[in-house]
């Protein structure tokens, strides 16, 4: 990664550099990756400034050019495999969830998408050797679904697993929550997410996992009617493109759960669908549907991806977090 200051880039002065600091552009890289409005929005700049400084920003980032195809397959490399906990599911996945990406969860009530999630922020913190990213969580929370209890309980059972004393306080210090209490909120959440990242940057236990549960909770209460849908898709589509940005930037993998509908004229097959519509689903890299199984089994349906085929997985969620079934 470049180590280039901002006030060195072409057209941006110690004011500017400032405001943009201020902004949460604290690298050469966050500001290559930003579109022109978001720029004059942030520093009060003309567009033709900003989109001169995006320019001299992904010169000097080595960002934005064509690459061939060697060289992508080279920085593919870079990106990381969070294991679940069951081999399965990481078969399914081709070797867990990936980095610099964007991994949708939907399903129903009860399904096990916010328990999924806390095994993830759980085995984050884990070695890489050990399946995990050597790294902190950020939890968005909109339904108040977080609970470090359960956390302690799925240390506890990865330390039974693994035969080794892990110390549940340690896990939670690692886990960075907060509450979001509306969409304008869980949007700006994403910001002070970017922040605290960089400033975790360089400690032995960096960003590598932001959790949104759900994604879309307050976006369907708030926006109610065929009348603010136009509205509501435009402020999800920029909330999901600032979330694949922090999970770019940050090397790290984005989980987001989502809540679904039913369609009753669907006289065959799966009524369930996810909601958010197309915006969510061409944005998200992975989509994943969960649904309940006899028991404490779950099956694991993975509906999208760029690069693996779909298939099915059952994974069992117990007292002691995800396992094989």
């Amino acid at each position: 990664m470049s180590e280039i200051l901002l006030e060195e880039l072409d057209h941006v002065g110690p004011a500017t550099a400032q405001k943009l600091n201020d902004a949460g552009y604290n690298s050469v890289e966050a500001v290559a990756v930003a579109s022109p409005s978001e720029l004059v929005a942030t520093a009060e700049i003309g567009e033709s400034t900003a989109a001169k400084i995006i320019s001299a920003a992904r010169s000097a980032a080595d960002i934005g050019g064509f690459e061939t195809g060697d060289f992508v397959m080279q920085r593919r490399m870079e990106v990381g495999k969070l294991r679940t906990g069951c081999e399965e599911f990481d078969e399914l996945m081709g070797g867990g969830i990936e980095t610099q990406s964007i991994t949708e969860m939907y399903g129903e009530f009860g399904s096990g998408k916010t328990q999924i999630a806390h095994q993830l922020a759980v085995n984050t913190q884990l070695p890489r050797d050990m399946g995990g990213l050597d790294g902190s969580v950020i939890i968005i929370d909109t339904e108040n679904t977080f609970r470090p209890e359960r956390i302690e309980q799925m240390v506890a059972g990865l330390s039974q697993k693994l035969e080794q004393d892990f110390d549940p306080a340690e896990f939670l210090k690692n886990i960075h929550v907060a509450r979001a209490y509306n969409s304008n909120h869980q949007i700006l959440l994403v910001d002070a997410a970017m922040e605290m990242a960089n400033n975790l940057k360089n400690t032995d236990k960096p960003v590598r996992l932001v959790i949104v549960d759900s994604l879309t909770a307050h976006f369907r209460a708030e926006y109610v009617g065929r009348g603010t849908l136009a509205d509501r898709q435009q402020k999800l589509n920029k909330h999901l493109h600032d979330l694949q940005r922090f999970g770019d930037l940050n090397n790290a993998s984005v989980i987001v759960t989502n809540q679904v509908m039913s369609k009753p004229d669907a006289f065959f097959g799966d009524p369930t669908r996810p909601i958010g519509g197309h915006i969510l689903g061409h944005t998200a890299t992975f989509r994943l549907y969960i649904r309940k199984s006899k028991g404490d089994k779950r099956i694991v349906k993975l509906v999208d991806s760029p690069c693996l085929p779909d298939g099915e997985a059952v994974a069992c969620i117990t007292t002691d977090g995800l396992c094989d079934a």
